[in-house]
């Protein structure tokens, strides 16, 4: 019994609350290796907004396809970068995850009241080859965790 039980739990827990996520590219580097199994906890989100810094499970295209970024702006707030470098409503943002850098350019665009801009850590690639920007706060499936 006690058995089932826990056969019960598991499939509740990684099957629906802490689901895997494989990596897969290098545009989250070093942070995250491409190949390497994450868990995303779908939960994360219920009783508390995204934030800034937070490393998500978003959905872009189709059910089982998702991508692994870092939220670095918030909802309502301004974003361009200039030489590489983030600025939030003017200000440049602070990222020791990000180690190598290229001279990524972007004019400022404001986030909607329920978008946040998402963008992997690894800025050596160049713009062209990432996947970043803005997501809809539905898209965000949970945050990484492990």
């Amino acid at each position: 019994m006690r058995v089932l039980l826990l056969i019960i739990a598991s499939i509740g827990i990684f099957g629906w609350v802490l689901i895997p996520v494989r990596t897969d590219g290098i545009s989250m580097e070093p942070t995250y290796e491409s190949g390497r199994i994450n868990l995303v906890n779908r939960l994360a989100y219920l009783s508390s907004s995204p934030a800034r810094g937070d490393v998500v499970a978003i959905r872009l295209a189709g059910l089982h396809v998702l991508y692994i970024k870092r939220i670095i702006a918030l909802p309502g707030e301004r974003i361009s970068f200039s030489s590489g470098q983030v600025r939030i409503d003017g200000v440049p943002l602070t990222e020791p995850y990000v180690h190598f850098r290229r001279g990524w350019e972007l004019p400022e665009v404001r986030l909607g009241p329920a978008e946040y801009f998402v963008v992997g850590d690894n800025r050596g690639m160049y713009a062209a080859d990432h996947t970043f920007g803005r997501v809809d706060a539905v898209r965000i499936v949970g945050r990484v965790v492990f």
